[in-house]
């Protein structure tokens, strides 16, 4: 075991931050750790806070956050890491990783571990890095690991393929009722999250939502991601005689009064109770780590093909297909098969 796997499991969050810079980086060092820490993941609760931008995701992450670290009397406190994830500039590359200004309450709290990443690119929310962090701050012992997505809209599904629990945030004013309903973002949620719950139209947005759910089937939840189908484990699972099924609750929330945070994490604690006592956390677990085998499967073969092929095949072959010589399809079949054009 190296020095700096042994370092995290024993709370150093330098060797912490320097690890996840690693993982994030994608260097060899980081992979090697994480393959080191996996044994010891798979204890903590991940939950995913989703939802267009302007619905106070980060407002709403710090005072989840707070209340996990200053719990009521008799409760045991929570060690909790916040994986924040930024769009990243189509131009530049770069980000602004601003959601730490929003959680100043945080800050110097040795039990909360606050990162911001980019999502240098990747679709659905999230970055490419962003499970590898999380498997780093899972084997480092926090307990709750709140992941916030960009705020991308409709298509940030991906999270619930990572989370245990997904939230999906939601104000008064962003849309109307077809807006609600037809978004398949919400297909996601564990929990319905009404933010900003003082504005005008929060009753209205609580009937969309409660007209949706009504709409909405208990089944498997099969959505398009990359072009290709995928299916996401549902909190709702068909009943079969004597089970019980998760309803998404819909909670009102004005995270900048800290009103509705305490019910939120009530309702949280309920879901993961569920989780266990259904089965359906065993079922989430093998589906996260089947996705990230896939992924990580296709982008081992792409990198080894990839190197069995010249720079000059390739510009051969796209120089014909750029001239409509080759359709595009021909063109991949060419070169994966080794036909000469």
């Amino acid at each position: 075991m190296t020095i700096v796997v042994q370092d995290v499991l024993h709370g150093s969050r330098l060797a912490l931050a320097r690890l996840l810079s690693q993982i994030e980086n994608s260097t060899p060092a980081g992979y090697t750790a994480l393959s080191e820490l996996f044994p010891h993941t798979g204890q903590a609760h991940l939950v995913g806070v989703t939802g267009s931008p302007g619905t106070g995701k980060s407002s709403l992450v710090n005072r989840l956050a707070w209340h996990y670290r200053h719990p009521p009397e008799g409760v045991p406190q929570k060690r909790v890491a916040i994986v924040a994830v930024d769009p990243s500039s189509p131009f530049s590359g770069g980000a602004v990783l601003g959601d730490r200004v929003r959680m100043r309450d945080l800050t110097g709290d040795s039990g909360v571990f606050i990162r911001s990443m980019a999502s240098r690119g990747s679709l659905g929310g999230l970055a490419a890095a962003t499970s590898g962090l999380v498997q780093a701050f899972d084997a480092a012992g926090f307990e709750i690991i709140l992941i916030e997505t960009v705020g991308a809209g409709q298509a940030e599904v991906e999270v619930a393929r990572l989370a245990h629990t997904t939230l999906v945030v939601e104000a008064p004013g962003l849309g109307d009722d077809i807006q609600a309903i037809k978004a398949g973002i919400l297909e996601i949620a564990d929990i319905l999250v009404i933010n900003k719950a003082d504005r005008p139209g929060a009753e209205h947005t609580e009937r969309a939502l409660r007209g949706m759910l009504q709409l909405a089937h208990p089944g498997r939840r099969v959505f398009r991601h990359h072009g290709a189908l995928e299916t996401v484990q549902p909190s709702q699972p068909e009943p079969t005689s004597g089970e019980s099924v998760w309803l998404p609750p819909i909670q009102k929330t004005i995270a900048t009064e800290d009103s509705g945070i305490v019910e939120l994490i009530d309702q949280i604690a309920k879901h993961h109770q569920y989780l266990h006592d259904s089965g359906e956390w065993e079922q989430k677990t093998r589906a996260r780590l089947q996705s990230e085998f896939d992924d990580l499967l296709h982008t081992a073969l792409v990198q080894r093909w990839r190197a069995s092929v010249t720079d000059e095949r390739i510009a051969h072959i796209f120089e014909k297909l750029a001239q409509r010589q080759i359709a595009p399809r021909d063109a991949v079949s060419a070169l994966l098969n080794g036909v000469p054009r």
